[in-house]
């Protein structure tokens, strides 16, 4: 899964913090690719890869050249989900509340589906990007 961010170093941290998650490699797109994705010429893209738990992330920072802007958030297509299986589900929004983070409306049951009846939230990263975090039971 992959979410699109201003600023790397933030957002690292934030999923550090928040989630858990580890760096596992931070690499920059060639020149060519970057170019393509951004439309802007000498624009390059930076990506980490992170990981925790039973989770997989990577993080895209599209970054430009003096004098011309990437809007980020234009970058993104629709809402970024991610699915963390939590053990203590509820203790787990009580920590996430201490840290100030961002709720997407209240958490609650789902109502069907293969995980009927576990409990859900949504919370947003720094970015807007939205993460989904179900229980395991």
């Amino acid at each position: 899964m992959s979410f699109t961010v201003s600023d790397l170093d933030r957002s690292v941290k934030f999923y550090h913090d928040v989630l858990g998650l580890e760096i596992s490699n931070i690499t920059e797109r060639p020149k060519e690719f970057s170019e393509k994705a951004t439309g802007i010429k000498d624009a390059h893209l930076n990506i980490a890869y992170l990981e925790g738990g039973n989770c997989a992330l990577e993080l895209i920072q599209y970054l430009s050249p003096k004098g011309e802007n990437i809007d980020t958030r234009l970058c993104n297509v629709g809402s970024a989900h991610i699915c963390f299986n939590i053990d203590n589900f509820h203790e787990m929004i009580k920590k996430l509340k201490e840290k100030k983070v961002k709720f997407v409306g209240d958490p609650l049951e789902i109502p069907a589906g293969p995980n009927k009846g576990k409990h859900m939230v949504y919370i947003e990263d720094p970015d807007s990007n939205t993460i989904e975090l179900i229980e395991v039971n």
